[in-house]
């Protein structure tokens, strides 16, 4: 048995969790508060928010997963959602008690601010499941003391420094949640430095392979599928494991490659560009010039 259930407002959200809508476009809920949910005695529930969503997870209470992947999430984790998501969440059917903090706002109380213009940059929201965010005890108490300043401000009088000083708090807290994240790609380094040579190993593998001829040029939205991330998750990733962006990095190996066809082979340029997946001779010659400081044939008459 599945359902579907669609938040459009904040006072609906507001309403499920059994809490007071103090501001019809954000709220700070504490979802312990909320009555125990069944959702109609569905074992398989599809949610699509309207809104910004930020849940401070707690316990396991029901398996939440975006796409087809279950949320990597332990006690103390943030998950991030973007307008428009869908998540699901699967608990058998059984009625339980949700439990942890959330922060929704819609996309209609930050126009305007400084934080319009700079939302699109937190790439965390459009991170997969199994790219959670884990805190740890301090910066679970840094995360609850922004919570709190919010919700401070929502007791208030509305008055002509309210919407300002509160999309201020949430930018606040999204750049803690951006250093949190940096700190997690380094505590993670391990499992970076694995995903940093399996993408290697793809690398090699595609352009020894037929890919290029029969796909066209590598994307970054290629190898993040293939490692099963998303491409912000891995392109922030690789930037950081590398100091490249991952399209640069995937532009260098294949100018490598290039190189070695240019200076081994006696094939045209158009040849060796075809051969790696490029529509235009042109567009290759370009790139190889921007990259090497020369043009292909230019390189292969100096070696």
């Amino acid at each position: 048995m599945e359902g579907t259930f669609r938040f459009e407002t904040i006072s609906s959200y507001n309403d499920l969790n059994n809490h007071n809508t103090l501001h019809p476009l954000v709220s700070v809920i504490d979802l312990s508060k909320a009555k125990p949910r069944s959702w109609g005695g569905a074992k398989t529930v599809r949610i699509r928010y309207d809104f910004y969503c930020i849940f401070l997870k707690e316990v396991n209470c029901g398996d939440l997963k975006y796409g087809r992947h279950y949320y990597d999430y332990q006690e103390g984790t943030l998950v991030f959602l973007a307008p428009g998501q869908i998540t699901e969440i699967e608990n058998n059917g059984e009625v339980y008690q949700p439990m942890g903090h959330a922060l929704v706002f819609h996309p209609d109380l930050i126009r305007g601010t400084a934080l319009a213009k700079t939302i699109d940059g937190y790439n965390f929201f459009s991170y997969q499941s199994n790219e959670a965010l884990h805190l740890s005890d301090r910066e679970r108490q840094m995360v609850m003391d922004c919570f709190s300043k919010i919700e401070f401000e929502l007791q208030q009088n509305v008055d002509k420094h309210s919407k300002k000083l509160i999309a201020s708090n949430i930018e606040l807290f999204l750049n803690y949640c951006e250093r949190f994240y940096d700190r997690q790609f380094i505590t993670r380094d391990n499992v970076n430095k694995g995903i940093l040579e399996k993408f290697e190993d793809l690398l090699n593998g595609y352009f020894s392979s037929e890919k290029p001829q029969l796909i066209g040029l590598p994307s970054v939205a290629y190898f993040a599928n293939e490692l099963h991330l998303s491409a912000n998750y891995f392109g922030d990733l690789i930037k950081k494991e590398t100091g490249q962006s991952a399209k640069e990095y995937v532009q260098g190996k294949m100018i490598e490659v290039a190189k070695n066809k240019v200076f081994e082979s006696d094939k045209t340029v158009n040849e060796i560009a075809y051969e790696l997946g490029f529509k235009y001779p042109q567009h290759f010659s370009r790139l190889f010039k921007q990259r090497v400081g020369c043009t292909p044939n230019e390189y292969r008459n100096l070696n």
